[in-house]
């Protein structure tokens, strides 16, 4: 094979390493362990309700539930040990008003009690006693647009984390959803990867069963389910669970966005293979700069991870094209997050563009997005388009589809002819590999 070809399989095998790499390689490593260390020093106890919400500040009531096991300290509620079970709150989170804080970023107290016109703060914690108090609550919050929006939360994330950043992504996107987190057993530590990644096997049933009463409940009309980092493990593989043991996804399941997959780019192939054609949408939020997953990548034989993926090359692009799967490269697009891992969250666009129009599984190229040239983002496959149609689309920024610049590319739109509308018929089967 070319030293210089790209691997048709999808994926990097494994470099040898010259003892200058190597310690590059180490000094890197510190590096980022000491980025990711960067939000120690935060007051513990911040889930005690005040039971009360200043005045001019926006509240976000969402459900959490948790495979963690419950903690001796009610201000903290939960652990980062496993659990025996699934348990679940409706947890009511304070914002404050959007002229004291920064779009995409959770303003956390400095110390207790939190300031609520320029902190976040809980104001209310109710258990959920058994499946029929969670149907009553969901039936009672389900808006007009009957979608549940079900988020996932990634390695190293505490509690707390997992309900203020969901609460911050639902408030800041504006999605007209009832917001559900599933916060799985994570110890918080840059230390407990391996941890942390079997804690996604321990809850793999768990939020199957969660996705499963969601969509059952007659009150809902659509789910998505949106995940993040090592997360995306945790929701794609319940999802293959419910697809083998059902024999398809439940059909309100209908969009998955996968923000930043910490996932090796040959088991999501393997996984998206159980769908047989008949599973969600997916949507993907890539980053070639997120150093992050560059480590994960290291740690992991260098397999290449979904989300640090180059869509712009073979044997991504044409696979992709071909599955029907959104991929938004994030990036050119700056964050003021040093390991580039949470730019989904962080960026206002971003955000705004997941509650417009990815939680209601609206393609991104079918009308004006409006993000113009502040993102600088590229997406292909958003249309399951073919051939020029694909090109166009991937060489091009995402500000081809704002009015104000979209003149600029008339003419290679008008080439497009009627090919933008042809379909994939062979949908999912691009990404996998082939069978004798």
């Amino acid at each position: 094979m070319d030293p210089n070809s790209t691997d048709t399989a999808g994926l990097l095998r494994p470099l040898g390493l010259a003892p200058a790499s190597a310690f590059r390689r180490a000094t890197f490593v510190v590096g980022l362990l000491l980025a990711l260390s960067a939000c120690a020093g935060r007051p513990i106890g911040v889930m005690e309700p005040t039971n009360h919400r200043a005045d001019g500040t926006a509240k976000v009531e969402l459900i959490a539930a948790t495979t963690r096991a419950p903690a001796l300290d009610k201000a903290i509620l939960f652990t980062g040990e496993r659990g025996s079970g699934l348990m679940i709150d409706a947890v009511t989170i304070s914002i404050p008003p959007d002229a004291n804080r920064e779009i995409g970023q959770v303003q956390w107290p400095k110390r207790l009690p939190a300031d609520p016109q320029k902190e976040f703060t809980t104001v209310a914690v109710d258990a959920i006693a058994d499946e029929k108090e969670g149907e009553a609550w969901l039936k009672g919050h389900v808006p007009k647009s009957r979608r549940v929006l079900v988020f996932v939360h990634g390695f190293n994330n505490r509690y707390e984390e997992a309900v203020y950043r969901f609460a911050q992504i639902v408030h800041d996107s504006k999605a007209d959803v009832v917001p559900v987190v599933f916060t799985w057993p994570s110890r918080g530590s840059i230390f407990d990867y391996n941890y942390d990644k079997e804690s996604t096997n321990y809850s793999r049933d768990a939020l199957e069963d969660l996705l499963t009463q969601i969509a059952r409940n007659p009150a809902v009309g659509e789910v998505t389910v949106m995940a993040h980092s090592m997360g995306t493990w945790l929701a794609v593989e319940s999802l293959r669970q419910m697809a083998i043991r059902h024999g398809r996804i439940d059909p309100k399941i209908g969009n998955v966005i996968l923000a930043a997959p910490d996932l090796d780019v040959d088991v999501f192939g393997q996984q998206y293979q159980s769908f047989a054609g008949k599973g969600p949408h997916f949507t993907l939020f890539v980053s070639r700069d997120d150093r992050a997953l560059t480590l994960s990548k290291r740690i992991s034989g260098n397999v290449e991870r979904l989300g640090h993926i180059d869509v712009s090359t073979e044997p991504y692009r044409s696979q992709l094209e071909a599955a029907g799967i959104t991929v938004l490269d994030l990036t050119k697009l700056k964050s003021g997050d040093p390991l580039n891992h949470g730019k989904f969250a962080e960026s206002p666009e971003v955000v705004r563009l997941i509650g417009d129009r990815l939680v209601a599984g609206q393609a991104v190229t079918e009308s004006a997005v409006g993000l113009g040239e502040s993102l600088g983002a590229v997406a292909i496959g958003a249309g399951n388009t073919v051939g020029h149609a694909a090109s166009t689309v991937i060489s091009a920024p995402i500000s081809i589809f704002d009015p104000r610049t979209r003149r600029n590319y008339g003419r290679q739109w008008l080439l497009l002819g009627d090919s933008a509308g042809n379909t994939i018929g062979a949908a999912g089967t691009a990404l996998i590999p082939d069978r004798p």
